[in-house]
């Protein structure tokens, strides 16, 4: 493609390794756990198909012995604002029932919890960030609240915490700690992607820089949506499609006279190598996205422009990494800690805080 506007001259080659595991502000210590046992991945218990599932199955225990409160409504249809609604409304046996999913769902979590901080790479932990979409509802809060008082009641010491960003733009805020430092060096804003099982999310990143290089007021300007999942895309139609929607992010910029880094920053679920192959972990993405057949970064690159003269750097991590990237700035008080995400699956990053080496 052509450059959008004349720009001073390029920038000098910088090749990042994609699925770091030594990020600026943390470690990586692991990511992208799949502990299984006989019923398949433990994770899969708290993810949002197992809430749904819980929910599903006591509307069917109540069709048998009685009425169901949400009638006739398919499940599709359930959203967690209704969910919130009949919890907080008049009907005592519609917000029985949500009360009811959302202690099951809770000892899920906890039992989820326990385990990861078995784990040689989770010991250690002090506190825990839950992110992802169910965690910016009345049901996912009041999830997380029982299932820490079951934790603190069984003698663990952790502390649990939701996402302080909205969860929609958490995975974009995040790539900011993936960008290299000549990226905050005279850039108002970056591009980022967060890509789900469900969903996929572009937007331009403000990076809001002090006077001290902090980026912790970094924060979404424009953004764009996708739910593929709706669509059932080919692979190369996905990235045909969030190519188009980065393309149209940097001619937004461009025509703000927003000063836009040669930089994408991608949050996608698996376990990505350091040259951006995504090795496992991607059964949820919109055709077969793993192995060495198929390489994200390279393919959007061969359908963006230049930035101000510049080729475009992309660096890719695992989406529960980068979602937890967004938390950095309020992680200064504990020196272990790990993000969960809520989404199709259930995304795991276990960090430690550099800033004391």
């Amino acid at each position: 493609m052509n450059d959008l506007a004349p720009g001073p001259a390029p920038l000098p080659p910088g090749p990042l390794a994609h699925g770091g595991r030594l990020l600026p502000a943390v470690s990586v210590d692991t990511y992208n756990e799949e502990l299984r046992d006989d019923e398949g991945f433990v994770g899969d218990r708290a993810s949002r198909r197992a809430f749904r599932a819980i929910l599903a199955d006591w509307r069917e225990r109540l069709r048998k012995s009685g009425d169901d409160p949400l009638g006739d409504t398919p499940m599709e249809e359930v959203s967690k604002t209704k969910l919130d609604k009949m919890m907080n409304g008049d009907d005592a046996t519609a917000a029985a029932l949500v009360h009811t999913v959302v202690e099951e769902f809770a000892g899920e979590l906890c039992t989820v919890v326990r385990r990861f901080l078995r784990l040689d790479s989770w010991k250690g932990t002090e506190r825990i960030v839950l992110g992802g979409g169910l965690t910016g509802s009345r049901i996912g809060e009041l999830a997380m609240g029982r299932a820490l008082i079951m934790l603190k009641t069984a003698g663990i010491d952790i502390e649990l915490c939701t996402i302080a960003n909205h969860p929609d733009e958490a995975g974009l805020i995040g790539a900011v700690q993936l960008a290299p430092a000549w990226i905050m060096a005279g850039h108002d804003a970056i591009l980022a992607v967060d890509i789900g099982g469900t969903n996929v999310r572009a937007g331009i990143v403000e990076l809001n820089v002090d006077k001290r290089g902090d980026v912790a007021e970094a924060d979404v300007w424009k953004r764009e949506h996708w739910r593929h999942s709706d669509d059932k895309p080919t692979r190369e139609q996905a990235v045909e499609r969030i190519a188009a929607m980065l393309v149209k992010l940097i001619e937004r910029a461009a025509k703000e006279k927003l000063k836009l880094a040669p930089f994408v920053g991608i949050g996608c679920p698996g376990l990505i190598d350091e040259k951006g192959t995504i090795l496992k972990g991607g059964q949820n993405l919109p055709g077969n996205w793993e192995g060495e057949g198929f390489h994200l970064p390279g393919a959007l690159l061969e359908r963006l422009p230049r930035i101000d003269g510049n080729d475009i750097v992309i660096q890719m991590h695992n989406d529960a990494v980068v979602q937890g990237l967004s938390e950095v700035p309020n992680m200064k008080d504990v020196r272990r800690w790990g993000v969960m995400t809520i989404g199709t699956g259930l995304g795991n990053a276990r960090f430690t805080n550099r800033t004391d080496e």
